[in-house]
């Protein structure tokens, strides 16, 4: 009946039952069964925060600071829209780069990992997951790969060999 106790109070060490190995084991090599690709449906929700705190800021910035005003950018869409997308491209690979994580993927407590070795990947290869996730969207086909399925990997994932993992905050 105390053993619960002991353990919360720190007089007991705590073990890690999926492999059966203790805590401070477990933080030296990464669980490899964890990378398994986060729930489509948080990558979503992540994108949707992604979308709003970093594409619109980036929009408004373009249209009434570099442009001008709205006639400015109508007039020159296709200069205006290749900026917004280098400067997407610049800020999204930052955070990807620095933290393994978008604002919105932090508020959803999701990583981008490599699965081979549970670290962060490297910047080819955000690079690339960038230009395929840029593909994905664009695609009737490559909306609907994580779907099809069972490892629920987007196109992005399969072509760059990284995916995002959900790893839920202990203090939620």
């Amino acid at each position: 009946m105390g053993r619960w106790r002991d353990v919360k109070q720190g007089k007991t060490e705590k073990i890690d039952t999926r492999k059966s190995r203790r805590k401070s084991d477990a933080k030296e090599e990464p669980l490899l069964a964890d990378a398994l690709c986060a729930p489509v449906t948080l990558r979503l929700k992540a994108f949707i925060v992604d979308t709003f705190m970093i594409t619109m800021p980036l929009l408004y910035i373009v249209i009434y600071l570099v442009m001008g005003s709205r006639e400015g950018f109508k007039e020159h869409m296709a200069q205006g829209w290749m900026i917004i997308l280098a400067l997407h491209m610049v800020v999204v690979l930052l955070f990807w780069y620095l933290k393994a994580q978008t604002p919105g993927m932090k508020a959803y407590d999701l990583y981008l990992v490599d699965p081979q070795t549970g670290k962060k990947p490297g910047f080819v290869k955000l690079l690339l997951r960038y230009v395929m996730l840029q593909t994905a969207i664009l695609s009737i086909i490559g909306l609907f790969v994580p779907w099809l399925l069972k490892s629920r990997a987007g196109l992005h994932d399969l072509v760059s060999g990284s995916c995002i993992v959900w790893r839920p905050s202990k203090t939620r």
